[in-house]
């Protein structure tokens, strides 16, 4: 039998509050970068400590909020590149020189495997991922700290340019869609490693619109979404892994984390050269 609303007992609901438990209906709903909240939770500020220093959780994503102001300052830098509107700033200088290429990362343009997660072709385009990035991003680095919060942007955007240029290595490639759909992959595995199924049903839902998109909509990478998803996974693995055989307060997944990004980076290197 479903659970009732615990403010409207004639209500039953399958949703609970993200903080308390409490089973809550729509109208007591509100919706958080942490999930569903009742209107009690909703109003508070509660931090949740996990580990010693940069690995404890926070209330305030500054992560998540830099690699926002990052991605818009590069957008805005290439509507000027580009002399135009903000609709479409394709072609521009920026992403000439910047935007992941087979053919250019096997000439030694090497920094295009990530530079390219900071560029965008639209105001759509960058738009959507800014949106996502705030919502998963604030999630994550809140419950598992800033450090290791990078750690997996940064991978899951590094795995997405590997998986770009084995599938497309000559098509041109650009956007943070790699690293946002490892956030949601991560959001989705941490979420149930850590007991919060609500959480992660909301974000599993998240990730089946996205991919369904994806394979809807041309011109979109694949390679770069489907490398994404591998990356956030591997790591929120690891993460969870850790917690669970050391505990949180170990910064054990930060090297590890790092030398799965760089065997990305090493084969994405192989496979534009193999192109």
């Amino acid at each position: 039998m479903a659970e009732t609303c615990y403010r409207h007992p004639d209500r039953e609901t399958g949703v609970s509050c993200s903080n308390c438990g409490r089973p809550i209906c729509p109208e007591c709903m509100t919706v958080t970068s942490v999930g569903m909240r009742c209107p009690e939770c909703a109003k508070q500020k509660t931090k949740v400590r996990v580990g010693p220093g940069a690995f404890t959780a926070t209330d305030v994503p500054i992560a998540t909020y830099a690699l926002i102001a990052i991605n818009v300052a590069v957008f805005l830098a290439e509507v000027a590149s580009h002399g135009g509107g903000i609709i479409d700033v394709t072609p521009n200088n920026l992403i000439d020189h910047g935007g992941l290429a087979g053919p250019l990362v096997a000439n030694g343009d090497y920094w295009r495997i990530i530079t390219s997660g900071f560029l965008h072709v639209g105001l759509i385009h960058i738009a959507l991922n800014m949106y996502i990035l705030y919502i998963a991003g604030g999630l994550l680095e809140r419950s598992i700290g800033s450090l290791r919060f990078v750690a997996l942007y940064f991978l899951s955007l590094i795995s997405g340019s590997f998986i770009a240029l084995l599938i497309d290595p000559n098509a041109l490639t650009v956007g943070a869609s790699g690293a946002i759909f490892g956030l949601m992959a991560a959001a989705v595995i941490i979420a149930y490693g850590r007991g919060r199924e609500d959480v992660a049903r909301q974000f599993a839902v998240l990730v089946a619109l996205n991919l369904f998109l994806s394979f809807s909509v041309s011109g979109i990478s694949i390679g770069a979404h489907l490398g994404g998803l591998v990356g956030g996974a591997i790591a929120s693995f690891f993460v969870i892994y850790i917690e669970r055989r050391r505990g949180p307060a170990l910064p054990l997944e930060i090297p590890v984390l790092t030398v799965i990004a760089a065997a990305f980076a090493i084969a994405a290197v192989v496979a534009a050269n193999s192109a």
